[in-house]
């Protein structure tokens, strides 16, 4: 098994790309930046993609589109590592590894599996940056721990998907059953319900750990979707990576509302045939936080700590890409309403159901 599938120089990003770069939360300065970064020299800066790699339209994307704008605009060098089917952490530790031998700082992890090997691997290079994204379990002073208000995102989609409903029954399908995921589920459900108390919810995650496929394989998102479809569902959410594609053609071939995750699905390539029917999409900026971390390391002045993107910046949120959306007032005039009321304190989103 090939432990490294791809280790490529990032191409020159599109000067259109656009992305949020706000965060909030605790970030120190420390000594883990090279001279080099401090100098001014040029910067190689690093992804290791999580399951489903680049081309999942969702959250390895995402990262991808950071790292491609700080390549345009910071004349960052960028590498990219993908995973293989099944590995282990010492596979994981054998990718950051060779990363950060090759000089590249920022390394950063796409998912919350890489902290195990971020936490060995940090320990022997102190003087490389270690973004975390998604993981705040394991420290040090050079690793950045990206996270995110998933939740409250999440609350903002169940608004949603409860006002356009017109079955009262709409559906969550997890990608593997873990801690992170049930803070998708959490604020999805506690939205609908906070919305219309007498909507139904139907939860199905795909897979447990340690069987991660609910990530990678989009059969199992749509049959799920399927299954939820069948139930009298016609508003599917769902958390699960490249399995989530999955469940936006099955909503869509049945003429049924979904709603995308982590990136603003409407407008990704990939899902193109199926975008009329993405209602929405809940929105994390993972690819602000990988320019942020990136842009630290440049300035000399590497985030380190726990970086946190929620929804009084615009880390988390609702896109309105579909013009279908845009003609929903009732249904924006709630999710601005809910917005206002999390941001304001008013609201507290659970992060577990």
């Amino acid at each position: 098994m090939r432990r490294i599938t791809r280790i490529t120089t990032v191409g020159i990003a599109s000067a259109a790309l656009a992305l949020s770069v706000t965060a909030c939360g605790k970030s120190s300065t420390g000594s883990s930046s090279s001279s080099a970064s401090a100098s001014g020299a040029a910067v190689k800066a690093a992804i290791a993609y999580d399951i489903g790699g680049r081309g999942d339209q969702s959250f390895n994307d995402a990262a991808y589109a950071g790292l491609k704008k700080a390549e345009s605009e910071l004349g960052v060098k960028g590498a990219e590592a993908e995973p293989s089917q099944g590995e282990s952490d010492a596979d994981k530790v054998a990718r950051l590894t060779s990363l950060a031998r090759a000089g590249n700082n920022p390394v950063i992890g796409v998912g919350f599996s890489y902290a195990p090997a971020i936490a060995k691997v940090a320990k022997s290079f102190p003087k490389t940056t270690f973004g975390l994204i998604d993981d705040t379990s394991v420290t040090a002073p050079n690793i950045a721990n990206l996270v995110f208000n998933e939740e409250q995102g999440s609350y903002l989609a169940g608004v949603a998907a409860a006002k356009a409903s017109k079955t009262g029954t709409v559906g969550f399908i997890g990608g593997v059953e873990v801690p992170l995921i049930k803070k998708f589920e959490a604020g999805f459900t506690q939205g609908v319900k906070d919305t219309n108390p007498k909507a139904k919810v139907l939860t199905q995650y795909l897979t447990q750990p340690p069987n991660f496929d609910g990530f990678s394989k989009p059969d199992l998102g749509k049959a799920a979707a399927q299954g939820q479809l069948d139930k009298g569902a016609d508003v599917i959410y769902a958390a699960a990576g490249l399995a989530g594609s999955g469940s936006i053609e099955a909503a869509a071939t049945a003429g049924k509302w979904a709603i995308g995750v982590d990136s603003d699905q409407y407008n990704q390539a990939g899902l193109a045939k199926y975008k009329d029917h993405i209602l929405t999409s809940v929105t994390k900026d993972v690819s602000g936080s990988v320019y942020n971390v990136i842009k630290s390391v440049k300035d000399g002045k590497p985030e380190s700590g726990e970086i946190r993107y929620g929804l009084a910046t615009n880390g988390v949120g609702l896109a309105d890409s579909n013009p279908a959306y845009a003609k929903m007032t009732d249904l924006i005039a709630a999710v601005d309403a809910a917005k206002k009321n999390i941001v304001d304190g008013k609201i507290t989103v659970k992060t577990a159901p």
